[in-house]
């Protein structure tokens, strides 16, 4: 529409009033908030100028004192104002107002028309500072990302109920959870045991080059406590595990065996690997079964053949066994190395050992933060094999029953819908990365419910190693983090895009 009006005309006269009329009104609202309860509050704002954010820290001064809060929504309102018009008859203007909801982080009463404005660092800081828990380690992950300058630090302690981490490709998510195991390895003295299946973290016992010197000389002490147990060249343990030592669901579910539908096989298997002779196992290693005078041991060994599992690298009779590390820890953190194995089916195998023994030896009630990355992988919601609805129905287990015997478990996985529900309902703490699909985020809302569902809603958003954190592991609500520097080699990598350059170049 032209600018430039005819002010001796009605209509451009009625025009030009409407819209200085309505700049007036928008330039004119005040940023107030109004709480009836004292622990939530809705407030409005001009959206010229505006300085607030979600997710941003507020402080709300009103006639009664001072209160300090957290936008957890913001939007873009509408509303239709009276006013008179040029000719004095009643006409209607629409004004674009900012609006939405917060939460209240401090103790208070109910208020009207507080003037709301941006929390500085200081004033976040010292709220932080307020509601920190100084028995317990702090893990300094970052900043805040809506107070630059302010660490972000997560309670330890609150490790001690299951988190849930998610994040698309690309959002950072393998980078930050490095990170955020570093700062446990420094901080703690939690014992850790990582399901690993792209060896994203076979370098946690190797300085990055470029690291600060400062930062370095913190995480020198902390390589002695990573071991590395893997089949590529260097690792510091092959990996290697005894067909006889496995738990007995994970024997037949290698096999393919039910216990009732295949009882009659089952049980010669089972039978086979508790036969010794002076006092040594009969049957070790599956490949003995073919050799094996007895047909019904046979049997089994050519149903090993067939299915390919006599070739999976990880067996081996005399090599030290993975489950026999878990059993007598030589090391504080055991990186277990999948992505070293050949087939997804050996992952899974391995990745279920693991969960078994953990289990089996539970009552030891020694506290172990178990990491399993791509955990759609090994707790599906729909396993696709034997083996995979067993490693699931240990992880649920774990997750249901694992936290009063120590055993804490960190999911992670770019593809929380394809993780068994009953896992992910379990964790009381929340990573959150960016999350670009709406059904996703509506699933998290639903599960985590003690996170603000309108910060949730800001996961579309996030940039490179932005994240939400909620939970026991961030009491004070929810807060956005801008995650920072690893101190060690990040393993793994995405293949160099030089294909993507000009041929001409």
């Amino acid at each position: 529409m032209d600018t430039d009006l005819d002010r001796s005309d009605p209509l451009a006269e009625q025009i030009t009033r409407y819209r200085d009329v309505r700049e007036r009104i928008e330039k004119g609202t005040l940023a107030l908030a109004t709480s009836v309860d004292g622990r939530a509050f809705e407030f409005q704002a001009s959206l010229h100028g505006l300085a607030l954010r979600r997710g941003a820290y507020v402080v709300l001064e009103h006639a009664g004192g001072r209160r300090f809060g957290q936008l957890t929504d913001l939007a873009s309102h509408t509303a239709d104002v009276g006013v008179p018009g040029v000719d004095g008859s009643p006409t209607t203007v629409r004004v674009r107002l900012a609006g939405g909801n917060g939460l209240l982080l401090d103790q208070g009463g109910p208020f009207h028309d507080a003037q709301v404005r941006p929390a500085l660092p200081d004033e976040v800081r010292a709220w932080l500072a307020e509601a920190s828990r100084p028995d317990r380690a702090g893990l300094v992950v970052g900043e805040l990302l809506m107070a630059p300058g302010v660490l972000a630090e997560l309670d330890s302690g609150g490790l001690n109920r299951h988190t849930f981490m998610c994040g698309q490709s690309g959002s950072g998510k393998t980078y930050s959870l490095g990170l955020l195991l570093e700062r446990v390895l420094v901080e703690t003295s939690l014992r850790i045991v990582i399901l690993d299946p792209n060896s994203d973290y076979v370098g946690l016992g190797r300085l990055r080059a470029d690291v600060d010197p400062a930062r370095a000389e913190g995480y020198r002490a902390v390589p002695d406590d990573v071991a590395v147990w893997s089949n590529e060249p260097g690792a510091d343990q092959l990996l290697r595990l005894r067909f006889a030592e496995l738990d007995a669901r994970t024997q037949g579910a290698i096999l393919g065996l039910d216990p009732i539908s295949d009882r009659d096989e089952y049980a010669v298997l089972t039978d086979l690997l508790r036969a010794t002779e002076a006092g040594r196992p009969v049957i070790t290693g599956l490949d003995q079964l073919i050799g094996s005078p007895n047909p019904a041991a046979q049997h089994l060994g050519m149903r090993a053949l067939n299915l390919g599992v006599l070739d999976w690298s990880v067996w081996s009779p005399d090599a030290p066994s993975l489950l026999q590390e878990l059993e007598e820890p030589s090391s504080r953190c055991l990186v277990v190395d999948l992505g070293s194995l050949e087939t997804i089916d050996e992952q899974r195998m391995v990745a279920d050992a693991v969960l078994a023994s953990l289990w089996r030896l539970r009552r030891n009630r020694e506290p172990v933060l178990v990491v399993i990355d791509e955990a759609h992988n090994i707790c599906a919601a729909d396993p696709s094999n034997p083996v995979s609805t067993v490693s699931t129905e240990r992880t649920v287990q774990i997750a249901a029953e694992g936290r009063k015997y120590g055993l804490y478990l960190l999911v992670s996985t770019q593809r929380p819908d394809k993780v068994h529900e009953n896992v992910v309902s379990q964790c009381d703490n929340l990573l959150l990365m960016r999350m670009n699909s709406a059904a996703d985020v509506a699933d998290l809302a639903r599960m985590f419910s003690y996170v603000p569902s309108g910060l949730l809603d800001g996961a579309p958003s996030f940039g490179m190693g932005q994240a939400l954190v909620g939970g026991r592991i961030f009491p004070q609500g929810g807060a956005y983090v801008q995650m920072g520097a690893r101190v060690s080699q990040e393993g793994g990598a995405d293949i160099p895009t030089t294909w993507a350059r000009p041929r001409s170049s």
